[in-house]
């Protein structure tokens, strides 16, 4: 146990923990032939919570060391760009489509958190901490703390809605027989962000590109309507 919070002072224990994890998670994820409640990042995401527990380091130790992880995010999701613009051609076709699943995709996405959370009864910072959920992490944080949420719990709703999104998918894409690799991977983008993103490029590349082409879009689109959006429900 002292070993633990010794290393915990260097940086890079926690670099090297988190590859690690992971690792271990995604051959476990892959030995059980890829059962959704197994997806890496809920399991990476466990173990770590486990180790910080065990160790008695706290979140905030563990954040200043895996910091160049989470840089790496931005980068990550712009590299998404190569995918896409190897579809460019399939993008033009579906342009006009897309871009209304995007809209309505984005409106329900914070609206459906609204309702329910209304409906729960939760307060509203908690429901301000999930409106954004559906976007990749660092959009979600920052639209979390601009409008009085949780940045934090915000963090953990990204995740769940990642991995549920993830794990729901091929089960409903079958349930309501969609086959189309562009309508897969754009939902997956939409709805679960990077994870979804993930899991779409296991489908195909091309349903991978539109994962990441929604994931990126409605980002930027979630930033826009959100105040509009909680505005209109203030006043209603």
């Amino acid at each position: 146990m002292s070993v633990l919070v010794h290393l915990s002072e260097y940086p890079a224990t926690w670099i090297a923990a988190t590859g690690l994890v992971y690792l271990l998670a995604s051959r476990l994820y892959h030995r059980a032939d890829c059962f959704p409640l197994l997806n890496p990042v809920l399991i990476s995401v466990l173990l770590l919570i486990g180790l910080l527990k065990i160790s008695g380091v706290s979140y905030a130790t563990y954040f200043n060391g895996a910091r160049p992880i989470h840089l790496l995010l931005g980068p990550a999701t712009v590299a998404l760009g190569i995918p896409l613009y190897l579809n460019l051609a399939k993008m033009k076709q579906y342009f006009i489509p897309l871009s209304i699943a995007l809209l309505i995709g984005s409106v329900v996405g914070v609206i459906s958190v609204l309702l329910i959370g209304s409906a729960l009864g939760l307060s509203w910072v908690t429901i301000l901490s999930f409106a954004p959920k559906s976007c990749t992490t660092p959009i979600a944080m920052a639209l979390s703390q601009e409008h009085g949420g949780l940045p934090a719990l915000t963090a953990n709703a990204v995740i769940v809605a990642g991995v549920g999104g993830s794990a729901l998918a091929l089960p409903l894409f079958r349930w309501f027989k969609i086959k189309h690799e562009v309508a897969q991977g754009f939902a997956l983008g939409l709805a679960s962000h990077g994870v979804g993103t993930a899991r779409a490029f296991q489908i195909s590349d091309t349903a991978g590109a539109f994962a990441g082409l929604a994931m990126g879009f409605n980002g930027v689109v979630t930033a826009l309507l959100l105040p509009f959006v909680l505005s209109l429900w203030m006043y209603l």
